[in-house]
């Protein structure tokens, strides 16, 4: 991988093959959330989740977000950060008339104006994890706007999750396609353990060509694919999500701290305990054609 020099930031590492453009990025610099670049995920499948909040996100003042697990009613909610918006995110609780006076014919309100998506590229990050992934995992990944709305994934788009952590000490990296329902798949998903840092931060990745992805960690190549590739412009995700929030089952967990938490439904049984996943950064470059 090749060093990429940012001002007054820590570095990036991209791939040697090429030259590199910056295109889009957050630095995190300041103690306000920038909101002309993220919005959050509230909803699911066309309704408000109780799991989701707009609450937790935390500026340390030294270019870092975090993404606090916090507390809602006795509950465990976490955010959920998006540059765009898929059709679960729109809510389908109202139906008002279309433009020829019928009602109903169409379920989901009014569609945003995405913040940033983007088509091909390296996508990167560099992160540090929250303790108790029990409770609680993270994620930095893209998503198609229109994801299993066609039976070929290449022309409805896919979800690239360039890291996913639900355990200690290990990632998940890989696409989705097909959407989530019967036509479900995967490629060049895998679950690896992660190396430790002298600093506890990790470098993630995704190469993005028009025939390909190549995923990263560290500056190592974790993963490529090649059979389904998005040729339409995706948004990016950095997300929490509380573990159990689709089970009806509850269980108890042992906390790494000592005591012992719900996993499901996640409601907050004795002391509440903080977490959060922190970001240093997110950067979108492109190739430079010759």
């Amino acid at each position: 991988m090749k060093k990429y020099e940012v001002a007054n930031h820590e570095p990036s590492f991209l791939p040697e093959d090429s030259e590199w453009t910056l295109v889009w990025a957050d630095e995190f610099d300041g103690t306000e959330l920038d909101r002309t670049k993220w919005g959050f995920r509230l909803n699911f499948w066309g309704e408000r989740f109780d799991a989701y909040t707009d609450q937790g996100i935390v500026l340390d003042g030294n270019s870092h977000v975090e993404l606090h697990r916090t507390e809602i009613d006795g509950r465990y909610v976490s955010p959920q950060l998006q540059t765009g918006a898929n059709s679960f995110d729109h809510l389908t609780s109202s139906r008002g008339s279309n433009p020829w006076g019928q009602d109903g014919i169409w379920p989901l309100e009014p569609l945003e104006e995405p913040k940033f998506v983007h088509r091909f590229g390296y996508y990167e990050c560099r992160c540090k994890f929250q303790k108790e992934p029990s409770l609680m995992w993270s994620a930095f990944w893209t998503q198609s706007p229109t994801i299993g709305a066609r039976f070929e994934p290449e022309w409805c788009g896919v979800e690239s999750d360039i890291m996913e952590c639900f355990h200690v000490g290990k990632a998940t990296t890989g696409n989705i396609m097909g959407g989530y329902g019967k036509q479900f798949a995967e490629e060049g998903r895998v679950r690896y353990d992660l190396e430790e840092t002298e600093d506890g931060w990790h470098y993630f990745g995704m190469d993005w060509r028009p025939d390909g992805y190549v995923f990263y960690c560290d500056g190592k190549e974790i993963s490529r694919c090649s059979e389904h590739v998005s040729q339409v412009p995706q948004f990016i995700l950095l997300t929490t999500e509380v573990e159990g929030y689709r089970s009806a089952k509850s269980e108890k967990v042992k906390l790494l701290g000592g005591g012992e938490a719900k996993k499901a439904p996640y409601e907050i049984d004795g002391e509440f305990v903080d977490d959060a996943f922190i970001v240093d950064f997110v950067r979108v470059y492109d190739r430079v054609e010759k």
